[in-house]
């Protein structure tokens, strides 16, 4: 029997989870954006991949823009698509892959937003002596001594920290290990969660960081836990994970100038990725020139 377009899908929902190993999040995301496009393709009659042509991915990427998704949005299911097809390539289902004349919107580009370090400092004081607070503030210790993303921080266990040798072992994206340094103040801030750990988590529990009544941290947990200590904390700019990360990254290459070493610590593939952090470096320089240097300064209308 032939295989279908669903077939196909899921065998590449299969090969994206087993073979490249990527994440359920990114599995799950490459997998509603192929469902609208097979969506788009049983409306137009086609019923083989090998079908869909430049035209049809054109239009479909058309309709999207015109419906008001966003430019990144659209170039993230054009990329899928492409690596769909460069998939039915490899499993001769396909004969061309009819995405890669295709260009999606232009986006603007948007730089990540950071906290201060008086901002984050602000942040990180005065926890809380219940478990859950003690818990909070280890988890936020860590994510900006170490740039962690959200995904890698809930994944780590017990065992996955070293104390005496001040290291975390971090599973990031593609399966990839990478040993990252560890603060003295999330040292200290795990030290006093893990005194009171037993109290919320269960005797089975392995993970590191546990919900309230035992198991896995969620990644929505952690996202509401980290808003409501923002806005408890007085901070203004909203809070959430990858904040820590970004702040992570811009300080520590203001501080050293060092990009390739932000880009082991961050565990990026590619190097361009690391590189939007010079940009806000810049900004920041900038800035600075701006209110100290003597020719930079507006000068005063006469009077």
């Amino acid at each position: 029997m032939m295989a279908t377009l669903t077939d196909w899908l899921t065998r590449f929902s299969a090969h994206l989870a087993h073979e490249r190993r990527l994440s359920a999040h990114t599995v799950a995301a490459y997998t509603r954006d192929l469902a609208a496009f097979r969506q788009y393709c049983a409306q137009q009659g086609i019923a083989d991949w090998n079908d869909v042509d430049l035209h049809h991915v054109r239009a479909f990427t058309s309709a999207r823009h015109r419906r008001g998704l966003a430019p990144h949005s659209i170039q993230r299911s054009l990329a899928c698509i492409r690596t769909f097809y460069n998939y039915l390539l490899r499993e001769t289902a396909v004969r061309n892959n009819p995405a890669n004349g295709v260009r999606a919107p232009k986006a603007s580009k948007r730089l990540p937003v950071i906290l201060d370090p008086d901002q984050m400092a602000k942040l990180l004081e005065n926890p809380g002596n219940k478990p859950e607070d003690l818990r909070d503030h280890a988890v936020m210790e860590l994510l900006y001594s170490s740039g962690l993303r959200l995904a890698e921080l809930i994944s780590l266990d017990l065992n996955d920290v070293d104390s005496g040798d001040a290291t975390v072992r971090v599973i990031g994206k593609g399966s990839k290990t990478r040993i990252v340094p560890v603060g003295r103040h999330a040292l200290s801030a795990l030290s006093a969660w893990l005194q009171v750990r037993a109290q919320i988590a269960k005797p089975e529990d392995t993970a590191l960081f546990t919900a309230t009544r035992g198991g896995r941290l969620s990644p929505r947990t952690v996202q509401t836990r980290m808003r409501r200590w923002g806005i408890a904390q007085g901070v203004q700019q909203g809070v959430h994970p990858h904040l820590f990360r970004h702040s992570f990254a811009s300080h520590l290459l203001e501080s050293s100038g060092d990009l390739r070493a932000v880009q082991e610590l961050l565990g990026h593939a590619n190097i361009s990725t690391t590189q939007v952090y010079t940009h806000l470096d810049f900004q920041h320089l900038a800035r600075t020139y701006d209110s100290a240097h003597p020719r930079a300064k507006k000068r005063r209308p006469d009077r």
